[in-house]
C-alpha cells in the first residue's frame, strides 16, 4: 500500500489566516504600549507568524489525522480483493469520503451478487438432485424387483429391464447435456463454422420430428414457401440442435391439432432472424426471465408430465451466445410462444 500523502492545506491555511491577525494585533498593542511601534516590524511579524502557524498546524493536524486514517486503510487492506487498499493514503476528508463511499458501493454490489449466486447455486443443486433421483430410483426399483424373484418370469424380466434401460438413457441424456453446457460456459467447445442453407436444415429437422409431431397432431411448417436457399455462417450441428430443441419444446407444450411455424427473415444487412412460433400453452410472464436457466421449468409441481433433461433452453441460449448472437422470447399464456434467434447471413443468400 502506498503511503504517499495527498496533502490538503485548507484547514491549516484557514486556521493560520484566523490566528495571524489576532497575534499581530496583540503584537502591535505591545509595541504601542512600549512606545516602540513602527510599520515594518508588525508586517514582518505577521508574515513570520503566518508561516509558523501554517507549518505547525499542517504538520500536527496531518500527522494526527494520518495515523487514524491509515488504520482505516490497514483494516480495509485485510480484504485482499479490495483495490481500495492499493491507493495512496489521503488526509483530504472530501477525497477520503468519496473513496469510502465508492468502496462501500462496490462491496454492496459484490455482496448482492454473491447472494444471487448463492440462491442460484441452491436452486441448481436442488434441481439437479430432483432430475437425477427420479430415474435413479426408477432403475433401482426395477432392479430390486427383479432380484426379489421377478427375474424368473421372462415377460416381467424383459419388461422391467427395458424400463430400467429407459431410466439409464435419461440419466445419460442429463449428464451429456450438463457436460455440453459446461463446455459452452468455459469456452471449451470449439465451433466449426461453415456456410449452409438454414432452410434445408430446418426442413431436415421437420422430417426428424415428423412422427413426434404426428403423435400430438401438430403441424410443422414454414410461414411461406422459400424458393431460394438462405445461407448462414455458423456451426451446422449446433444450430441444428438449437432448432431441434425449440421445435421439441413447441411440440411438447403444443395443443392437439396445433401448428408450429418457422420463418426466416432479414434483420439487418448481414443478419437473419429465425422465428419459431406456435399456438400452444404459452408461458406466463413471471416465468419468462428465468426460462433459460438450467433445469428451470414453468411447471413447478413435483410431477413432470413432459420428459426431457430440463436443459434444452439453457443449451439453446449458450449455443447462440457462443456464436455472438442473440435469442429472444415472446409468449402469452393460452395464446402461444415465439422463440427467435439471429445468425450471420452470407453473401450467397438471396432473401
Amino acid at each position: 500500500m502506498a503511503v504517499k500523502l495527498r496533502r490538503s492545506f485548507t484547514f491549516a491555511l484557514r486556521s493560520s489566516i484566523l490566528i495571524t491577525p489576532i497575534l499581530t494585533v496583540l503584537y502591535i498593542a505591545l509595541l504601542y504600549f512600549k512606545a516602540q511601534l513602527d510599520w515594518l516590524s508588525p508586517f514582518v511579524f505577521a508574515i513570520a507568524c503566518f508561516v509558523l502557524c501554517f507549518a505547525v498546524l499542517q504538520y500536527r493536524v496531518e500527522r494526527f489525522i494520518y495515523r487514524r486514517i491509515k488504520k482505516i486503510y490497514d483494516d480495509v487492506s485485510l480484504l485482499e480483493s479490495s483495490s481500495f487498499s492499493s491507493k495512496p493514503v489521503t488526509t483530504d476528508m472530501r477525497t477520503l469520503t468519496q473513496e469510502i463511499e465508492k468502496f462501500a458501493e462496490d462491496k454492496k454490489i459484490e455482496i448482492d451478487t454473491l447472494k444471487i449466486r448463492e440462491e442460484y447455486r441452491k436452486d441448481f443443486l436442488g434441481n439437479v438432485s430432483h432430475e437425477l433421483k427420479t430415474p435413479l430410483f426408477t432403475v433401482q426399483g426395477y432392479i430390486l424387483t427383479l432380484l426379489d424373484g421377478a427375474m424368473h418370469d421372462k415377460k416381467i424380466r424383459e419388461k422391467y429391464l427395458n424400463r430400467a434401460n429407459k431410466g439409464v438413457e435419461r440419466l445419460i441424456y442429463i449428464v451429456r447435456d450438463l457436460d455440453l453446457i459446461t463446455k459452452l460456459e468455459v469456452g471449451g467447445l470449439k465451433l466449426e463454422r461453415e456456410e449452409f442453407d438454414i432452410i434445408e436444415l430446418v426442413q431436415n429437422v421437420f422430417e426428424l420430428l415428423e412422427m413426434k409431431a404426428a403423435e400430438k397432431e401438430i403441424t410443422l411448417t414454414f410461414d411461406m414457401e422459400y424458393d431460394q436457399p438462405i445461407y448462414v455462417n455458423a456451426d451446422r450441428e449446433k444450430i441444428q440442435q438449437v432448432v431441434t430443441n425449440l421445435l421439441v419444446n413447441s411440440i411438447k407444450y403444443g395443443h392437439t391439432n396445433g401448428t408450429t411455424e418457422v420463418s426466416v427473415e432479414n434483420l439487418i444487412k448481414n443478419k437473419v432472424i429465425i422465428r419459431v412460433t406456435d399456438n400452444g400453452e404459452g408461458i406466463p410472464k413471471q416465468h419468462i426471465p428465468r426460462l433459460f436457466e438450467r433445469f428451470y421449468r414453468v411447471d413447478q409441481s413435483g410431477s413432470r408430465k413432459e420428459g426431457g433433461s430440463g436443459l434444452g433452453l439453457s443449451i439453446v441460449k449458450h449455443i447462440i451466445e457462443a456464436h455472438d448472437e442473440k435469442i429472444y422470447v415472446e409468449s402469452e399464456a393460452d395464446v402461444g410462444s415465439e422463440f427467435s434467434f439471429t445468425l450471420e447471413k452470407t453473401s450467397k443468400s438471396v432473401v
